[in-house]
């Protein structure tokens, strides 16, 4: 997978890693797109992980003097969602976030790596577009401020040089007179990559459009405004009339390409379907309310103090697992998900796709649900991690465990392990969750036996000790 893992403490330390590398080196944070990529070898070559995930320095969002919202490099999108100052300055930026896979993936996906991968089909690149976004590029020769719209020279092309990293992402929250949305076409709710989305942003001096921003992404080879539409917006009243043509420019301006998954045509025709939907929900009065208060998160996040630099050695792993404390050599170059199987003798988390698609190998980290496949064995260092066999207690099935059994929810069993974990924790985050709030705790896992019903069913009649 690796030649060498390096569990990175300061900002300080990263830049100076940055510096010194020879051979081929990626940044990981979440990992949700470059455990992917090295599970299918994409990366032979590479030769040092710089893991980022526990600089504390990188994981605020703030306010400043001069009203630019700042997100750091390891903020994540869940993070995003339980923010109340991006929720009330960055909504559309919320809207993007709250679309991306699932809890357990948006427990780890960063906002930044979402940027840094630079796949035109990403769901924040749009939104953050059209809020004239800057980035922060660090490094040991000191920081340059890049716009995101200058940011990317080509398909999945950077502006980076070697020794960058992105530190921060910053922009002006909304003001008063400003509204904006964000719209995706899927194939799915959830888990789903976008064949399309769009953003929408507005200014308004009364009823008049005085400023108007239309960024679309997953049309071409990165995410581009609709200039053509972008002016003929500006002047005008938001009626229906203004909003049917607008949309039609916008899908003229896309210049659509035809790819793997969708046609020109099909894109072009969706494209305005999109923008017709973002430019009619800026009438709404209830937009906000479109996203809940409190998104489903899985994550009742534990307190950890990081790992002090010196302790790492770049293989033995000291880590807590189900309560127990093991000292392990030789897995640093794997999965979490591979250590607990091969190393821990822990099979209960099962290998499903390994891309992150059916949480069968969902695992607790610091208190997160996480699908262990995408995350490496060297995070495990000083993390605390629970596994389905360490749910119940002297003995005993874990109350979810007991109610699956009650309701016939275990079928072929293969997912089962995940579902559970996801459920536990789900009734952790709120012991009395709706369908729907079930339903958006478990769209991470998937069933190939269907029988989603049953599950349901059993996490609802879960009896409380």
């Amino acid at each position: 997978m690796w030649k060498h893992y390096h569990i990175v403490e300061t900002s300080e330390q990263l830049a100076e890693l940055l510096a010194t590398q020879e051979g081929p080196t990626k940044i990981i944070a979440g990992g949700t797109d470059l455990m992917v990529e090295i599970n299918n070898e994409k990366w032979q070559n590479l030769d040092t992980v710089l893991d980022i995930s526990r600089v504390v320095a990188l994981d605020k969002i703030w306010q400043d003097k001069e009203n630019n919202l700042h997100i750091g490099a390891i903020v994540t999108h869940n993070d995003v969602l339980h923010s109340r100052l991006l929720r009330d300055a960055a909504f559309p930026l919320v809207q993007a976030c709250y679309t991306v896979a699932s809890p357990a993936l948006r427990n780890r996906a960063t906002v930044v790596g979402n940027l840094v991968t630079a796949s035109p089909a990403n769901d924040t690149i749009p939104t953050l577009m059209a809020l004239d976004a800057k980035l922060v590029l660090a490094s040991v020769r000191g920081e340059r401020i890049v716009p995101l719209s200058e940011f990317y020279k080509g398909y999945r092309q950077t502006a980076l040089e070697k020794d960058e990293y992105v530190k921060e992402v910053f922009f002006k929250g909304l003001t008063a007179n400003q509204r904006g949305s964000f719209r995706k076409q899927g194939l799915r709710k959830a888990q789903a990559i976008s064949i399309l989305n769009c953003c929408v942003l507005l200014s308004f001096e009364e009823d008049v459009i005085s400023d108007a921003k239309v960024t679309m992404g997953s049309v071409g080879p990165v995410v581009m405004h609709a200039p053509s539409a972008e002016a003929f917006l500006i002047g005008k009243v938001l009626d229906d009339t203004v909003i049917d043509e607008a949309s039609r420019i916008a899908a003229s301006d896309a210049k659509a390409i035809s790819d793997i998954r969708g046609s020109k045509e099909f894109r072009d025709y969706m494209m305005k379907e999109l923008v017709f939907e973002a430019l009619h929900d800026i009438t709404r009065d209830d937009l906000r309310q479109s996203i809940p208060r409190k998104p489903i998160s899985l994550n009742t996040k534990d307190d950890w103090s990081g790992v002090k630099q010196g302790e790492w050695d770049g293989d033995t792993i000291r880590t807590t697992v189900n309560g127990e404390e093991y000292i392990l050599t030789g897995a640093s170059k794997m999965s979490l998900l591979h250590l607990l199987r091969d190393k821990l003798g822990l099979t209960g988390s099962k290998p499903g796709c390994e891309e992150g698609e059916c949480g069968a190998c969902m695992v607790f980290l610091d208190g997160r649900a996480v699908v262990s496949c995408l995350i490496p064995a060297a995070r495990a260092h000083q993390a605390n991690i629970t596994t389905i066999e360490g749910l119940g207690e002297n003995g005993q099935l874990d109350p979810v465990q007991i109610s699956f059994i009650e309701h016939a929810a275990v079928q072929c069993g293969y997912c089962t392990p995940g579902f559970v974990m996801a459920a536990v924790k789900l009734l952790q985050e709120d012991p009395n969750p709706t369908r729907e709030q079930i339903m958006a705790g478990l769209s991470g896992n998937l069933c190939r036996c269907t029988g989603y019903t049953k599950i349901i069913e059993a996490i609802e009649d879960v009896k409380h000790p």
